[in-house]
């Protein structure tokens, strides 16, 4: 096999042209986002980009969704995933946003000097695994990426349409040779399913709990997935599906749910009522949140913090149970409510560790213990099991020196593994965790919502005329630039009680979000206007001027 990276140049002039009037783009917290209409050079070129990373990953499997998950319909976005699953290695996040932005007479020089500076053999096989989201631009995309791996040798493996938490588990069951699972459709639901009915067992509502589900599946590929694990659930968890052939993300899905704190449309009215459990996922999949409408007519949110601390509590007791000695630990962002980092720490006595937002950031702290947690607030997270934990877990199920309850408990934190998609956030297996945990405490949503208490919270987006203009530091809770700014702020949290509020470049879209929290929602949706106006007028805001929240 030869590569002749003349023909990359000349196939790129020919059908992936970047035109000159197109801004520098930059691989964000989940790879590279735009307008659907500027993106097909993107895509090229990540195709060229993922052949290379094969190459100089050994020839093992490298994953490119294409999607732009919660964002709105005309926006599209791609990504890459590292052989385990993980986000591509943040080294190699700069050489993709160098490949995308140098204009197409240097493509051809660009792509020879990561050859040359990362010693990648041509001759060498490529592996890549494509997959994209339910979006009507992402075929067409699709196929640029796809003409971006061919033009560089490599082997193309087209998933179609699937969620990004299902390219994640394909690519890491080909790179650990179907040790962790079949690289199929039918082999990520049948493990999935396999696990969660074994935890299930045959007792359909105990105490509080209804086997009844609302999922609101965003218009995008999760409701379309959930359709089909309905089928093969059989009645174990009664799903009905919501949101399944609209707008995608439009009004409705998890990023809808958690910013504006209500019902999304298209769920009927008896839903969401006290008696009801629903959860929304956002476009790929990747996030889920929990609420319902209390006795009082009230929404009432169970976002990310609140899985967190669901499944952390539940594994701390199992893991106790079955007495193996591991390290557990939970992964927050700033995001994260201040009353659920207090419960974690003071209630739960697990340690708390605060990154970065993304959850390529949250998944490299949560590596560093036995059985790390982490959750963004926004629903997107998971659980890491070391091997040091599974093979622990492993032998304390086969000890006859312990008893019989005890093996079985290690037994069930081993169908627990099994539940879980360790490689990336991921909607349905998280969804299915959460069912196991409340079912096996006979909980409705009411009892799990009385754990603690959350402080009221707003998040709020402010338009720029550049995101860039605001750099932060401290996991993003300090603003360094523009000067004065975050004094600004912490003068404005100053008259608040409980008050605290940080701002965020996004990474994802082009805005600048505004967290704030206080004691009283009327106080937290007060300081989120005030803090947002102070962004708006000393970091370049533009559009209309943010405007107050309803209390």
């Amino acid at each position: 096999m030869s590569v002749n990276l003349r023909s990359v140049f000349a196939f790129a002039k020919e059908y992936h042209q970047k035109k000159e009037s197109q801004k520098d783009i930059q691989y964000g917290t989940a790879g590279f986002r735009s307008h659907a209409d500027n993106l097909d050079y993107v895509m090229y070129r990540m195709g060229l980009l993922a052949a290379l990373r094969s190459r100089a990953k050994a020839s093992q499997a490298i994953g490119v969704m294409i999607t732009a998950s919660h964002n709105p319909e005309h926006d599209n976005g791609v990504k890459l995933i590292d052989p385990l699953g993980e986000m591509l290695e943040q080294r190699w996040e700069q050489l993709a946003t160098d490949l995308v932005n140098v204009p197409d007479s240097g493509l051809e020089a660009q792509v020879a000097k990561i050859c040359e500076d990362e010693q990648i053999d041509n001759n060498e096989p490529a592996k890549v695994f494509v997959g994209m989201d339910t979006r009507y631009h992402s075929p067409q995309l699709s196929r640029a990426v796809v003409n971006g791996i061919l033009a560089l040798k490599g082997t193309v493996t087209e998933f179609g349409i699937v969620t990004t938490p299902m390219l994640h588990y394909f690519v890491t069951c080909t790179n650990t040779q179907n040790a962790y699972g079949l690289p199929t459709e039918e082999g990520y639901m049948g493990k999935l399913i396999a696990a969660f009915k074994a935890l299930r067992g045959e007792q359909a509502e105990p105490g509080n709990y209804r086997n009844q589900l609302y999922y609101d599946g965003a218009n995008g590929v999760g409701s379309l997935k959930m359709l089909g694990f309905i089928k093969k659930l059989n009645g174990a968890l009664n799903v009905k599906v919501f949101n399944s052939n609209g707008k995608i993300n439009f009004k409705c899905g998890a990023d809808f749910v958690k910013t504006n704190h209500r019902v999304p449309e298209g769920l009927p009215e008896e839903a969401a009522l006290a008696s009801g459990r629903c959860c929304s996922v956002d476009g790929d999949a990747d996030r889920v949140v929990y609420y319902f409408t209390d006795k009082e007519g009230t929404f009432r949110l169970l976002d990310g913090d609140r899985i967190a601390t669901l499944l952390a509590g539940y594994l701390k007791d199992l893991i106790e149970q079955c007495g193996v000695q591991l390290e557990m630990g939970l992964v927050q962002t700033a995001y994260a409510n201040g009353a659920s980092t207090d419960y974690i720490v003071n209630r739960m006595k697990i340690p708390v560790s605060c990154t970065r937002t993304g959850v390529k950031h949250l998944h490299h702290k949560a590596l560093e213990y036995d059985v790390g947690v982490y959750f963004e607030a926004n629903g997107h997270g998971t659980i890491i099991y070391s091997e040091k934990a599974k093979q622990a877990i492993r032998a304390a199920s086969q000890d006859e020196s312990r008893t019989e309850e005890q093996r079985k408990t290690a037994a069930r934190l081993l169908q627990m593994i099994d539940l879980t998609n360790e490689t990336v956030g991921d909607a349905i297996s998280d969804m299915l965790l959460v069912e196991t945990v409340l079912h096996a405490k006979g909980w409705n949503l009411d009892d799990w919502l009385a754990s603690y208490t959350d402080l009221p919270n707003v998040l709020e987006k402010v338009y720029l005329a550049d995101r860039n203009v605001i750099t932060v530091t401290d996991a993003d809770r300090v603003v360094v630039a523009p000067a004065g700014l975050q004094d600004s702020i912490n003068e404005i949290v100053a008259k608040f009680p409980k008050g605290r509020s940080f701002v965020r470049p996004s990474g994802t879209e082009d805005i600048v979000r505004v967290y704030a929290e206080a004691d009283t929602r009327a106080n937290a949706v007060q300081l989120a206007f005030e803090v947002a106006n102070l962004v708006f007028d000393q970091a370049g805001g533009v559009g209309s001027r943010p405007v107050k929240m309803e209390d």
